[in-house]
């Protein structure tokens, strides 16, 4: 099992595709939080979700065996593994999830989806947001799955 969740912080003015957010991992093994570390492991959220999402498509069509995610103006990482029944996915506590390959899609799909509802369409962000939440969510019908 795994969940994902991407989060803009309070506060910061009217909506922006540079506002700072966090990323939250979680499953049976433990939780990867970019909130509450100092120093501070937030990130321009939105470019950093188009970022993973780019990263993960590109790492699931080929045949690397390990994916590494950074988000933008941050440290907080996160390492993908593929294993011999789908996927494991760490932060730097270790491996918080091993899942299959549709169930981590389908976290990162849907709190992608979920994030952009908040951005508003003529934000300069949101059509790369959108964009690469169309090309990633090709993933659930591909035969890499």
């Amino acid at each position: 099992m795994i969940t994902v969740q991407f989060t803009v912080r309070p506060d910061q003015g009217d909506a922006s595709g540079f506002d700072l957010g966090d990323m939250v991992v979680s499953g049976d093994l433990g939780m990867a939080d970019s909130a509450g570390h100092v120093p501070d492991q937030g990130m321009m959220i939105y470019p950093s979700v188009v970022l993973l999402m780019d990263g993960l498509r590109s790492f699931l069509q080929s045949n690397a065996r390990m994916h590494s995610f950074i988000g933008i103006d941050t440290s907080f990482n996160l390492v993908v593994r593929r294993t011999k029944n789908g996927l494991s996915v760490a932060g730097k506590g270790g491996v918080v999830a091993r899942a299959t390959v549709l169930e981590v899609v389908s976290a990162v799909l849907s709190a992608a989806e979920d994030l952009g509802r908040g951005l508003p369409p003529e934000d300069a962000v949101a059509s790369d947001l959108e964009g690469a939440v169309a090309e990633f969510r090709s993933l659930v019908t591909t035969t890499v799955l």
